[in-house]
């Protein structure tokens, strides 16, 4: 928004003034009381979770207020972040463009380097005369954006284990690699090469503690004194609340280690990587391998097992925080003027491909969770199964909030799909990732590009510094394939397929618009 001129020295206010004054008056009444009526947004970001819980037929993992929003809204299915890890993918949905406009395609840039004027979704909300007002995980880690919010950005910490041996233990690690990093600036390495692999505490963690002992229990609390606040403000606000389960290491008080039974855990049917892909395609974990006691290499079952039990539990808990919030909402009186969405901010691995974590371009990580409760909806618990992309976010609630889109959006609002939920959308979604110059992939830093239509997904690994030539091609038939086992780039029977794809890759984005 433009500052606002430097005062001038006031001038007599003739009768003709006056009349003018009170026409004026008389004009903006209508915009004044539209903007009381706009509806209030509840924006909740989830760190890590993938669309395997209640909504997305996993009755098996227990979800009561996450299938509480999907009841009253639409579950997409297949709706895709632009890159599969979280500051590139929070970064693009929050700023309606994408990881090579806003130049964040790692976990240490800020998109403002790249576009130190571009307007947020939350700053746009707020140009509009929205209250909007953040807390806990919704940029990435420290980072945050003071342009988006009313007020500044605030975030309750809680503790990372509830075991005092486990703190101890995290705590100690924790100082392994400051010192690694400064033994690296001695001796000339990078901090990586010198940071040692299990340098913080566990992976999982069922302790007998309270909720609020952890960091979303926290924000859960904050978020509900912080909705007795607004909801005295005579604007409509947007309230983003950002949780962190069920991210690494997978902490969760008892009760909801105790919903599951171990024994009924299953494993991924496809613990091996896909026949045929380059191996720089798939990330195996690395991230889970910097938590104490994760081996080298595969998995085995019965780690594995209490891996997912952890993730589950976390996600129960996640859930449980979020009922928190979702009853004050109702006490309050707010539900039936509030549009409630919910995302993960990208999809997760739990052992599919032999690997864990996101960083890849595959369906696991790229398909994430998306849930849109709007008030009065003729749909209320229905599947979205055109494809949607996150970068449509941003435009899609201006779009409900009566706002006007931004120029420099890179997505589409997806509100006609709430009149029709069943209806074909995009014909595809783009998502990328990129990979370093090393021995995998013959020392050419890498960028994967991936595109993902009704029936396939098909990636383009190009060189960063000649776009023009390309390392290796990745195409899946999802209608044969849905898990994505067996890379069908290379046969001759495809060859024809792959030209086609390859064209509507190359034309990217910008000619896959939405089908009206």
């Amino acid at each position: 928004m433009s500052s606002l001129p430097p005062p001038t020295r006031s001038l007599p206010v003739t009768s003709s003034m006056k009349t003018l004054l009170r026409i004026l008056s008389l004009s903006l009444l209508p915009v004044l009381v539209h903007a009381a009526d706009r509806p209030n947004i509840l924006f909740v970001a989830v760190d890590d979770l993938r669309p395997e819980f209640g909504a997305y037929g996993a009755g098996y993992v227990k979800s009561p207020n996450l299938d509480r929003i999907a009841k009253a809204g639409l579950t997409f299915t297949r709706a895709y972040c632009q890159q599969a890890v979280c500051s590139p993918t929070r970064s693009s949905l929050l700023t309606g463009a994408r990881p090579d406009t806003t130049k964040v395609w790692d976990l240490e840039t800020h998109f403002r380097t790249a576009l130190p004027n571009v307007v947020t979704l939350g700053q746009h909300f707020k140009n509009h005369g929205y209250f909007v007002q953040g807390m806990g995980k919704i940029y990435h880690g420290s980072f945050d954006d003071a342009p988006t919010w009313s007020v500044p950005w605030q975030s309750s910490r809680g503790q990372a284990y509830g075991l005092p041996a486990n703190l101890a233990l995290n705590s100690r690690q924790s100082a392994a690699p400051a010192t690694a990093a400064v033994t690296a600036k001695k001796s000339g390495k990078k901090k990586k090469e010198a940071t040692p692999r299990n340098s913080r505490g566990p992976a999982f963690e069922g302790s007998d503690v309270p909720d609020d002992t952890f960091t979303d229990g926290a924000n859960a609390t904050l978020a509900v004194a912080t909705l007795g606040q607004l909801a005295k403000k005579k604007e409509p606000f947007f309230l983003a609340v950002g949780f962190s389960k069920p991210h690494l290491p997978f902490v969760a008080p008892k009760k909801y280690w105790d919903l599951y039974d171990p024994t009924k855990i299953q494993l991924a049917p496809n613990k091996f990587r896909p026949k045929d892909a380059p191996d720089y395609a798939i990330q195996p974990g690395g991230e889970l391998r910097n938590y104490h006691g994760i081996p080298e290499g595969s998995i085995p079952d019965d780690l594995a097992r209490q891996l997912k039990h952890g993730y589950y539990a976390a996600i129960s808990y996640m859930d449980a925080q979020l009922g928190r919030v979702l009853d004050e909402l109702d006490r309050l009186d707010l539900r039936k003027n509030t549009i409630v969405i919910l995302w993960g901010d990208h999809g997760w691995k739990l052992g599919e491909h032999d690997a864990w974590c996101k960083h890849s371009n595959a369906e696991n990580d790229t398909n994430g969770a998306l849930l849109l409760s709007v008030p009065g909806m003729k749909h209320a618990g229905a599947k979205a199964t055109g494809l949607v992309e996150f970068v449509d976010i941003y435009p899609t609630l201006a779009d409900l909030a009566g706002l006007p889109l931004p120029a420099h959006l890179e997505g589409h609002s997806f509100k006609p799909v709430l009149d029709n939920p069943s209806r074909p959308w995009k014909p595809a979604a783009f998502s990328q990732y990129p990979r370093p110059g090393n021995s995998a992939t013959g020392g050419q830093p890498l960028m994967g590009y991936s595109m993902r239509t009704e029936r396939y997904r098909f990636t383009a690994w190009l060189h960063r510094d000649d776009p023009s030539k390309v390392a290796a091609l990745e195409l899946y038939d999802h209608q044969t394939d849905p898990q994505e086992n067996q890379n069908l780039a290379k046969r001759t029977e495809h060859a024809a397929l792959v030209a086609q794809l390859t064209t509507q890759l190359r034309a990217g984005w910008k000619a896959a618009a939405p089908a009206r």
